[in-house]
C-alpha cells in the first residue's frame, strides 16, 4: 500500500486528507494460477492510473469550457445591457416623434382653420364689391360703419395671413426635426437589430460550449464508473489470489480489536490522518509499522519513501535482515503493482502455511485476517526483530 510523500510527522489531523483518497491508494498483486506458481496478474493500478490521467485530462478540457462558457454568459450580459439601452433610447426618440407628430398635426389643423376663415372674409368682401364701395358710402346712413367694416375685413384677412404664413413655416421646421428624429430612430433600430444579432451568435456558442461541457462531464463520470469497475475487479482477484494461495478470512481473536491498530486512525475515514511514521492511516503500511512499533519498540521513519514495495530496499538500505522465509512477527511483502502491499505474520502454522493480519486490502481501507496462507503469496519478508 502506498503511504504518504513528505509530510511532516507533526502534521496536524485532516491536513494530508484529500489527495491520497483521489489517488486511491492500492496495490496490484500476482495472481497465480496454482500454488506456489508465481503468474503476473492484469496490471489493475496501470490501467487505473491511465484512466484517471484521462480524467485529469478531461476535467482540465472541462474547465476551460466552463471557463468559456462563463465568460460567453458575461458577454452576453453586455450585450443584453446594451440592448436595454437602445431600447430605451428608441422609446425615448419615439416619444419625441410622437410629440412632433401631434405638433405637426395642430399647426396642420391651425393652417385648415385659417384658411375657412379666410376664405369666408373674402366671400364677405366678394358680396360686397357686388355694390360700388363709393355706392355704399353713398347711401349707407352711417357712413363710418361701412368704412370700419371694410377695415375690419381687410386686417382679419392680413392677420390670418400672417398666421397661416408663420404656421407653414413653424410646419416646415418641425417636419425638418421630425425627419432627423425618424433617421434617428432608424439607426437604433439598426443598432438593436445587430446587437441581437450578435447576441444571438453569442448565446449559440454559448449553447455549444455548455453542451460540450457536459459531454466531457459525462465522460469524467463514465470514465470514474470504469475506475470504480476496475477497483471492484482487483477487489475480487485479491480474494481469489488469497484462495489460490490457500487463505482466506477468519474469524480468530483479534478481529474485533483490528489486530490492535489504534481506534483513533482505524475509526477515522481513510487517509484522513498521518501516523506516527509519516504513513496515512488505514494503509497496509501504516498498519505494518504500527505492528512493528507495538513489537519492537522501533519503526524506522519512511516518511515520503515508504510504499509497500520500497519497504525491503529501504530495510536493506539500512542493514535491517530480508528473506524468503515467513517468521513470526516479520512483514511479508508484495512488490507487484504501483505499490504494492505489506501485511504483519502473525504466525507461521505446522504445514508452513502463515497466518498474517493487514489492512486496505481490496480498497476496504479496513482490517482483515487471513489464515492458512501459501508463504509464497509474498515476495520476501523483512525481519524487523533482527535489526539491532
Amino acid at each position: 500500500m502506498k503511504q504518504r510523500s513528505t509530510t511532516p510527522v507533526s502534521i496536524k489531523p485532516f491536513a494530508a486528507k484529500s489527495v491520497l483518497v483521489a489517488a486511491a491508494v492500492m496495490m496490484v498483486l500476482s495472481v497465480p494460477m496454482t500454488l506456489g506458481d508465481r503468474v503476473e496478474a492484469r496490471n489493475y493500478d496501470a490501467e487505473i492510473s491511465a484512466i484517471r490521467s484521462q480524467v485529469s485530462e478531461l476535467r482540465d478540457k472541462q474547465g476551460k469550457l466552463s471557463a468559456k462558457a462563463d465568460s460567453l454568459e458575461g458577454a452576453i450580459r453586455k450585450i443584453d445591457n446594451e440592448i436595454a439601452t437602445i431600447e430605451a433610447q428608441i422609446k425615448l426618440t419615439q416619444a419625441q416623434l410622437d410629440k412632433l407628430l401631434a405638433e405637426i398635426e395642430d399647426i396642420e389643423r391651425k393652417i385648415e382653420q385659417n384658411a375657412l376663415l379666410s376664405g369666408e372674409i373674402i366671400n364677405d368682401m366678394a358680396i360686397a364689391d357686388d355694390e360700388p364701395l363709393f355706392m355704399q358710402i353713398a347711401t349707407s346712413d352711417n357712413l363710418a360703419d361701412v368704412i370700419d367694416t371694410f377695415e375690419n375685413q381687410l386686417s382679419v384677412q392680413k392677420e390670418l395671413k400672417r398666421s397661416t404664413d408663420e404656421s407653414k413655416r413653424l410646419k416646415k421646421q418641425l417636419e425638418g426635426k421630425k425627419a432627423e428624429v425618424e433617421r434617428a430612430l432608424a439607426d437604433l433600430e439598426g443598432q438593436r437589430a445587430q446587437v441581437a444579432s450578435k447576441r444571438s451568435e453569442q448565446k449559440q456558442l454559448l449553447d455549444e460550449t455548455r453542451g460540450e461541457e457536459a459531454a466531457y462531464k459525462k465522460m469524467v463520470q463514465q470514465k470514474n464508473a470504469e475506475i470504480t469497475e476496475l477497483q471492484r475487479q482487483q477487489a475480487a482477484e485479491l480474494a481469489r489470489r488469497a484462495q489460490n494461495y490457500g487463505g482466506g478470512y477468519t474469524s480468530l481473536p483479534g478481529d474485533g480489536s483490528r489486530g490492535g491498530y489504534p481506534s483513533k486512525w482505524a475509526n477515522a475515514p481513510m487517509n484522513a490522518y498521518v501516523d506516527d511514521w509519516g504513513m496515512y492511516t488505514r494503509q497496509c503500511v501504516s498498519y505494518t509499522a504500527f505492528k512493528v512499533q507495538q513489537a519492537y519498540g522501533n519503526m524506522p521513519y519512511w516518511g515520503g519513501i515508504g510504499n509497500a514495495n520500497q519497504w525491503d530496499d529501504n530495510a536493506r538500505r539500512i542493514g535491517i535482515p530480508t528473506g524468503s522465509t515467513p517468521k513470526p512477527g516479520s512483514v511479508g511483502i508484495v512488490n507487484s503493482g504501483a505499490y504494492g502491499h505489506a501485511a504483519w505474520v502473525e504466525s507461521v502454522n505446522a504445514d508452513g502455511t502463515i497466518n498474517i493480519s493487514h489492512f486496505n486490502v481490496g480498497w476496504s481501507g479496513e482490517y482483515a485476517y487471513w489464515a492458512n496462507l501459501n508463504p509464497s503469496y509474498f515476495d520476501t519478508y523483512i525481519y524487523f526483530g533482527e535489526w539491532r
